[in-house]
């Protein structure tokens, strides 16, 4: 079988194939600066068949001497999503075919899917691709220390998918982590949370990570942000600047959890934004 089946776009002579990773259970509730009842009403304008889910996409890219993938999927942590790698080898790729891993930040729905069962070489030849403040923030013990509960089991997942890939690690700091790819900081969702920005041929894709997890709410109100948000005030400024300077520049998106269609433009509607899906 091949790409076909999923979304797929082409950026100069470089192939883009949203792969999702299938759907995780979360909460409205953990959304801040917005009364439950609007964000619910604006699930249910937007046709949430189940307004509490949040789908998980990965990013395929098939480049001249690459084939790179950006996030992981939730590797089926807590019995969610999972489907990443079998929906990847429905597009013609075996995990060990990806010779580079880009990662947006580490929280577990991104990097799930590096944490490999015995009998899996999973994403074996892979380079792990990340910013260095990234990787600093998940291996402070500092950090950990004085984490939360649920944010403990984060650290714990980050660090085994650092450990486990340790000799395959590359930080970054800015610029062109591979030809024709740019790293975007997007600061306040994490430490490190990064978009990479793909120009080929004149076009051009901005994969934008977790700049929103309720698309239809937050794209409407940038200024609602979410619990899993490091700081959740700098991720709301960073969201209404990227959304007016994508908008400006024409600049179509990609992202972890806009739905399986996977590839999207941002409109201005008034005085706010919507997002309209590539079909």
């Amino acid at each position: 079988m091949s790409a076909s089946l999923f979304s797929t776009r082409r950026v100069g002579d470089v192939t883009v194939t949203a792969i999702s990773d299938g759907y995780m259970p979360d909460s409205l509730g953990f959304l801040t600066n917005i009364d439950p009842a609007d964000a619910l009403r604006l699930q249910h304008n937007a046709g949430a068949p189940d307004p509490t889910a949040l789908h998980v996409n990965g990013y395929l890219l098939r480049m001249r001497g690459h084939t790179v993938l950006i996030d992981t999927g939730t590797g089926g942590l807590r019995q969610s999503g999972g489907k990443l790698k079998d929906n990847l080898r429905l597009a013609g790729v075996a995990p060990a075919e990806i010779d580079a891993i880009l990662l947006t930040h580490a929280h577990p729905d991104h990097i799930g899917g590096l944490l490999k069962p015995l009998d899996d070489v999973g994403f074996s030849n892979a380079e792990l691709v990340l910013h260095e403040s990234e990787l600093a923030f998940w291996q402070d013990d500092g950090h950990l220390a004085r984490a939360s509960e649920r944010a403990r089991g984060a650290f714990l997942i980050a660090r085994q998918a650092f450990d486990e890939n340790r000799d395959r690690l590359r930080t970054f700091k800015s610029g062109e982590v591979l030809p024709g790819i740019t790293a975007l900081p997007l600061p306040g969702h994490t430490a490190g949370h990064t978009g990479y920005r793909l120009d080929a041929g004149g076009n051009s894709l901005l994969i934008w990570g977790d700049i929103v997890h309720f698309p239809a709410i937050q794209i409407a109100r940038p200024d609602v942000s979410i619990a899993f948000d490091l700081d959740a005030e700098l991720a709301a400024t960073t969201r209404s600047k990227l959304l007016d300077s994508v908008v400006t520049e024409r600049l179509p998106i990609a992202g972890m959890h806009i739905g399986e269609l996977g590839f999207a433009r941002i409109e201005r509607t008034g005085a706010g934004y919507a997002l309209t899906y590539d079909e």
